[in-house]
């Protein structure tokens, strides 16, 4: 439904939304209530968003606190703003920006520290509400409130967010779908290869998941010069398509036979990776990552997000080798001031992103993002709000 903001600022809008009622159903396309922003807060519109498979991985949950319904999903968007709320001074109406699950307030300790992009200002459960009140700024027909998700819900024609969790991007001049994706998946990969783990030339590295986020690893990888970048996934098509992205290798565990895929990427690179990156979540591959790095300096970098409770078993012996592991949030990107930074690169060509985007469709067919995704034919699916 249309809307014009100088009629509405400071009203509820009426628009179309993705509402997921119960976990692991098909979205529905429902007309809800998205109330003003309130101070800090700017209400935008969104003009494109996208599937990320943290999306996919929060819809199945059903046993714990983050499993509140009804609610709205997507995280992974670009919008424009319609109105903003006391306080707010970085962006105004018209401006384009990029929301971002991870806050970046500026003023923290830890977001003025050069270690962490933390935000130690907002550490509440994210999951289903805004960050400063922990209320809900959407309602469906009936007066139900409806739950937000990881401070975005961008399966909405309009959505609030918190001004720490936006990126002004008015400033450079990138197309909505290449400004999209560095909203979450892209730059998680390429701040994970260039900022945490500080790829060098001559490197070798392996990635565990070739999704979108262990794509844009190899991408960075490459772009640092590294001479043998290894994919690990169990889908063989995915060679072919990393190949586009600089994967030079490529290791399917259902055909390393008897020898563990630590041990066969120990022999691809006499004696481990001098970096791995974990893109699924799965604490086993994990464990097989850190195994697959080599003694001395090797370096693994866990991107994925253990959802199954599961604890990472590790050898302290190799860790005595000289052997490290490290989290990372968002690639260890600060959004604010990094985003920007990534912006620049791409408009400056020192990275593609040809090829993230394999699928686009419409608002109203946006459960088809989640089969794609599940048939493993899906990178990036575009979700266009306008018909």
């Amino acid at each position: 439904m249309a809307c014009n903001s100088s009629e509405n600022i400071g009203k509820p809008i009426r628009c179309k939304a993705a509402i997921c009622r119960k976990a692991g159903e098909p979205l529905v396309i429902e007309e809800i209530e998205v109330d003003p922003p309130k101070a800090w807060e700017v209400r935008i519109k969104i003009l494109l968003t996208s599937l990320c498979h943290t999306d996919v991985t929060i819809w199945k949950i059903d046993h714990v606190s983050a499993a509140k319904f009804p609610r709205i999903f997507g995280h992974e968007a670009v919008g424009v703003v319609e109105s903003v709320g006391e306080h707010v001074k970085e962006v105004k109406e018209g401006d384009r920006v990029v929301p971002v699950f991870l806050a970046n307030c500026e003023e923290c300790r830890d977001c003025k520290s050069s270690k962490s992009n933390e935000c130690s200002k907002f550490r509440k459960e994210f999951f289903s509400v805004m960050p400063r009140d922990g209320t809900s700024r959407f309602r469906d027909m009936n007066g139900e409130t409806v739950h937000h998700t990881l401070c975005v819900s961008s399966f909405s024609e309009y959505t609030v967010v918190d001004v720490a969790h936006l990126v002004n991007i008015s400033h450079y001049h990138l197309p909505p779908h290449e400004a999209c994706l560095l909203s979450c998946g892209v730059s998680t990969g390429l701040g994970a290869a260039w900022k945490v783990a500080d790829v060098e030339e001559g490197s070798t590295v392996a990635i565990f998941g070739l999704g979108a986020v262990g794509l844009a690893v190899a991408v960075g990888a490459k772009q640092r010069g590294a001479t043998k970048i290894i994919g690990v996934d169990i889908n063989h098509e995915k060679f072919e398509i990393g190949k586009r992205f600089g994967i030079t290798d490529f290791v399917n565990p259902s055909t390393c036979e008897d020898k563990s895929v630590s041990e066969v990427i120990n022999e691809m690179t006499d004696g481990g990776a001098d970096y791995c990156f974990e893109c699924i979540g799965l604490a086993s591959l994990m464990a097989e990552a850190f195994n697959s790095s080599r003694n001395g300096w090797g370096k693994t970098v866990i991107l994925g997000v253990e959802m199954h409770g599961s604890q990472v078993t590790l050898n302290p012996y190799l860790l005595s080798r000289g052997r490290t592991i490290t989290g990372s949030m968002f690639g260890g990107l600060k959004p604010k001031s990094d985003i920007p930074l990534l912006a620049n690169k791409y408009l400056d060509k020192e990275f593609s992103l040809e090829g993230f985007i394999t699928h686009e469709v419409p608002f109203k067919d946006i459960n088809k993002a989640f089969d794609y995704l599940h048939q493993g034919k899906s990178l990036r699916c575009i979700i266009k709000m306008d018909p």
